[in-house]
């Protein structure tokens, strides 16, 4: 009996012990950022580390921010150095900016691993700005676009000038008047906003959510046709006078080209175990994301018809 019971505690210390190693699934992460801090990507990048790493699922992760070239100096330098333990986040630019040629690389120069979040769009205004609903910028818009700055932390013509763009243009306004500012990341915008360089901003919702409930901004409207379960006060751009505007940016990560079967395999399998862990759970309603996967094969088809989609609605707007 004694013999069994001491058998018995063995591999009760045993199994114990190596509980964190099974659920380790990579030993270290490097993430790639291609813009700078406080924006979209640097929150999607250190989010989703703080999730796996705080969940035992990968050992450790550190964090590079890598801005310049509207993404295509991250692009060029994760392809470039082959790094297998890099991961460089991206989203919905990483396609508009190769179709507008803003850097030659495409995603199919990388190894697609994996979607991982949907964010939607949303305007926002300052504090202290006079406007107070989506109406209210149509209606300055209408009197006069140049009087309207709207702002985003993306290039011209890039997503976030293609979020203004729409709204206008589903409000019945002309949308290639609209008087778009660039700035290099979500943070810089924001601070250009707060400052009074621009009259809106056109941001990811999870940014701007943030922000509100700070009392910085004031949230007008969000991208989707739904009111969002993490602020259902805030009224869609739909409702709010621009009918039909539905549009969401997702984030994921991309590794080197040539990457390993098994290595993407291990990549893919971190994330999906990801999403049952608690820590992912905090993390992804703090910021108000939507979940989505595309892990792989699937990922690399839905940016394909992304591609597509998005190019056709630039055509449209005159952007290509």
């Amino acid at each position: 009996m004694l013999k069994k019971l001491t058998a018995a505690l063995a591999v009760s210390v045993i199994t114990l012990s190596a509980a964190p190693v099974q659920a380790q699934t990579v030993d270290e992460i490097k993430f790639l950022i291609p813009g700078g801090a406080g924006g979209g990507w640097d929150g999607t990048a250190r989010g989703t580390g703080e999730a796996l790493t705080k969940s035992g699922i990968v050992g450790s992760a550190s964090y590079e921010n890598m801005s310049g070239g509207g993404g295509g100096k991250a692009i060029a330098h994760i392809i470039e150095t082959k790094d297998q333990g890099t991961l460089m986040v991206n989203s919905t630019p990483i396609v508009i900016r190769s179709l507008q040629k803003v850097f030659p690389q495409s995603f199919r120069d990388l190894t697609p691993i994996a979607g991982i979040i949907g964010d939607y769009g949303a305007i926002v205004v300052g504090k202290n700005s006079d406007i107070s609903d989506l109406g209210g910028l149509i209606a300055a818009y209408k009197a006069d676009p140049s009087s309207v700055a709207i702002g985003g932390g993306s290039v011209a013509g890039g997503m976030d000038h293609l979020i203004a763009a729409l709204v206008m243009k589903n409000a019945g306004e002309s949308p290639t008047d609209v008087k778009y500012i660039p700035y290099d990341a979500g943070g810089k915008a924001m601070a250009g906003l707060l400052s009074g360089e621009i009259s809106a901003l056109t941001t990811g919702f999870g940014e701007a959510l943030e922000l509100a409930r700070q009392g910085e901004v004031k949230v007008l409207c969000v991208t989707s046709l739904k009111r969002l379960p993490a602020a259902p006060d805030t009224p869609t751009c739909d409702e709010s006078g621009s009918a039909g505007t539905d549009f969401v940016n997702w984030r994921g990560f991309f590794a080197a080209p040539g990457l390993p079967d098994d290595k993407k395999a291990e990549y893919v399998a971190a994330f999906e175990k990801m999403y049952d862990t608690p820590e992912w759970v905090a993390v992804r309603d703090r910021n108000g994301w939507v979940e989505i996967f595309n892990p792989g094969d699937d990922f690399s088809t839905f940016l394909e018809k992304q591609e597509e989609e998005v190019g056709g609605l630039m055509k449209e707007l005159g952007f290509l």
